[in-house]
């Protein structure tokens, strides 16, 4: 026992005098990795998959790290992410033009071990989460009335519906990993500057989604707006719900515009950052 007291208190003393703790600050831009398909592009040819990731954007960070000793240490990171614009739907017909976008707006966190290869390479692996956020869609919808519906509503000849409307999607509690490698370059002994790769491997399964915007015009064929506002977020279109939960399952009879069957839409992303990073010093025996 007294062996274990004596071994514990020189680890412990070993710790505190390489012990580090440092702040760093960065920016990059990842694109997406293992791209998933994420909707279809159709015109008068054909139709073809998108495939993306919403992962894909540029992002900041600010990360604390503490180092036990010259090559160990934790890290715990918070960051958002401005995600780039992914093509759900893009249909180019005689009559209708639809393009539908999809972006991520989220805040996200990780918490990994770091190890010091030498002074200037390091690694780190751990463990993120998405900690909020939404992932936004932007939709735009052009239809043109055919001649016995513009006589129906005693509309000239190529009059049209333009919609346009912005639904939010949530997601579950999703877990995935994070590993980076990277290089430092030390200005002085505070302040040092870094660039690393970095890969997110994380999916999300989405919870639930709600229109926040919604407007339907109806204009005459030199641009006029006929009617402004014949659907509107208080009056959405029959087979619009202004919020639509996901389920698993969902019976054969269902009519209810309101519930979807869930799925996983992917997040995953390898990036380049760049930043500055801060060090604090506890004892002058550091030498790191």
């Amino acid at each position: 026992m007294k062996h274990l007291s004596i071994l514990c208190t020189v680890i412990l003393i070993s710790t505190m005098s390489y012990a580090q703790f440092q702040v760093s600050v960065s920016t990059g831009y990842a694109i997406g990795s293992a791209g998933m398909k994420l909707g279809e592009e159709t015109n008068v040819n054909g139709t073809k998959n998108s495939y993306g990731s919403y992962g894909e954007g540029a992002n900041v960070q600010i990360r604390g790290t503490y180092f036990f000793n010259k090559s160990f240490g934790a890290d715990l990171a918070f960051g958002y992410l401005n995600g780039s614009d992914q093509t759900v739907s893009k249909i180019t017909v005689p009559n209708t033009d639809i393009e539908a976008i999809a972006r991520a707006r989220a805040f996200g966190a990780s918490a990994s071990m770091v190890y010091r290869f030498n002074n200037n390479i390091y690694g780190r692996f751990g463990a993120l989460i998405k900690a909020g956020g939404k992932t936004e869609a932007v939709v735009y919808n052009k239809t043109t009335f055919t001649q016995e519906q513009a006589d129906a509503n005693s509309l000239p000849f190529g009059s049209y519906t333009e919609t346009n409307y912005i639904e939010d999607y949530h997601g579950q509690f999703p877990l995935g990993f994070v590993a980076a490698l990277g290089y430092k370059y030390d200005l002085n002994e505070t302040f040092s500057l870094f660039v690393e790769g970095e890969y997110y491997g994380i999916s999300l399964k989405r919870k639930d989604s709600e229109i926040s915007e919604f407007n339907t015009n109806i204009i005459l064929p030199h641009g006029t707006v006929a009617v402004s506002g014949l659907y509107t977020i208080d009056n959405l279109p029959a087979g619009y719900s202004k919020k639509t939960t996901y389920v698993d399952d969902l019976p054969s009879s269902n009519t209810d515009t309101s519930k979807k069957l869930a799925q996983k839409v992917p997040y995953s992303s390898f990036g380049i950052n760049f930043g500055i990073t801060y060090k604090f010093k506890f004892s002058d025996k550091n030498n790191l």
